[in-house]
């Protein structure tokens, strides 16, 4: 047996939880979610416990290990704090933590009492996304967020109190924003001190309220130059202030880098539970029913969640892990890529390569692969080259 054929079964040490409910879906959401049906919280619950115990992914042990646990939704802390002690009591019977573990919740702003960051920071969480998405009044309004900018120091504040890793979320392209507004969100955002900031151009994704709505001509979509004037001024404000520009969509200081995103954009395997969640193990995505009534359903069943499973090639594999190391600051490593994928970059996609370095997108010194400043603004289409 060759050393591609060769499989050697080890846990995953990061694992996703998805909490679908919300107050309200905002008009630019995509994601799976259910709004306004908190009846449905203690269901969820039980269910996710279920889930977990017939479905572990890992048949040595009722427990795993892990170094990084990622709650997302969908919101996580919009649960009641007595809700989200139960959620944390299953989660301790199905995970242990290993030292230097890292615990991140989205987290919605108004969300963040007191009370359920004492509920998060007796959990063990120790590092917060906060979806606070702009600074201005304006840009709130239309997208639909239920907090106001003037509340947004108060909740960073009170949040870095309990639990002093923050990251947080921001939105450019917001129709009606300026470019000075978004360099002043920016500004807002590294005034606070805090360690990891995502920014993200607003998406409109057929389905959405947003859809709708701009097909209705209510509104018009920002001009792709000035998305790529805020896009850049992302990348010169934040370095300027000491944030590594470590991912398209991601900064931060030394040492505050999402060690639980970075295995996704590593290749490297997680499991995963709840309505819509994704997982990757031993070689086979799977992706659970995104119906959050369908997944309480196949569960109550007792069946699998699992919706599509797809058992990845050698091969497949590999060039899904160009598609995403690319997306990384630190670009792909030569000698690592080969040493773990069995491939050689160089000859696996050598013509890709030579078109996208000839065109100023990649650079390659012959050690590592990278997307140039040039390529950052166009790296979707240059990632899905290698697939």
């Amino acid at each position: 047996m060759s050393a591609l054929e060769t499989v050697v079964r080890t846990v995953p040490r990061a694992a996703y939880i998805h909490v679908p409910f919300c107050r309200h879906r905002c008009g630019y959401c995509d994601f799976t979610l259910i709004a306004g049906r908190d009846d449905l919280i203690p269901r969820y619950l039980e269910s996710l416990r279920l889930e977990m115990r017939r479905h572990p992914h890992d048949p040595s042990s009722g427990t795993t290990e892990l170094d990084t646990l990622f709650l997302g939704g969908g919101t996580p802390t919009h649960p009641t704090a007595e809700h989200l002690r139960d959620l944390v009591r299953h989660l301790r019977e199905r995970f242990t933590f290993a030292p230097g573990y890292e615990v991140s919740v989205e987290a919605n702003p108004l969300d963040l009492t007191e009370e359920k960051l004492v509920v998060l920071r007796d959990a063990g969480v120790n590092r917060i996304s906060l979806g606070v998405q702009a600074f201005e009044d304006a840009a709130l309004i239309c997208l639909e967020r239920d907090h106001v900018a003037a509340e947004v120091e108060t909740i960073v504040r009170r949040t870095q109190r309990f639990i002093p890793r923050v990251s947080l979320d921001l939105i450019f392209g917001v129709p009606g924003q300026s470019l000075g507004q978004w360099r002043t969100a920016l500004r807002r955002a590294i005034d606070l001190g805090v360690g990891h900031i995502s920014t993200y151009g607003l998406t409109i994704e057929k389905g959405t309220a947003f859809y709708t709505r701009q097909r209705r001509g209510e509104f018009q979509a920002t001009p792709e130059e000035l998305e790529c004037d805020m896009y850049a001024a992302a990348m010169e404000d934040l370095a300027a202030a000491g944030f590594e520009h470590y991912e398209i969509s991601n900064f931060a200081r030394p040492g505050e880098r999402c060690r639980h995103n970075m295995v996704y954009w590593e290749g490297r395997e997680y499991l995963a539970y709840g309505p819509g969640a994704a997982r990757y193990v031993d070689g086979r995505r799977e992706t659970n029913l995104r119906s959050v009534w369908g997944w309480l359903a196949r569960i109550d069943r007792g069946l699998s969640p699992t919706f599509e499973s797809e058992e990845l090639a050698p091969e497949d594999r590999a060039r899904e892990r160009i598609f995403l190391a690319l997306r990384l600051g630190d670009g792909i490593n030569y000698a690592r890529f080969h040493a773990e994928t069995g491939f050689r970059l160089d000859e696996l996609a050598a013509e890709a390569i030579d078109r996208h370095v000839d065109a100023g997108l990649l650079q390659d010194d012959g050690i590592t692969l990278r997307l140039t400043r040039a390529g950052r603004f166009l790296a979707n289409r240059v990632v899905q080259d290698f697939l």
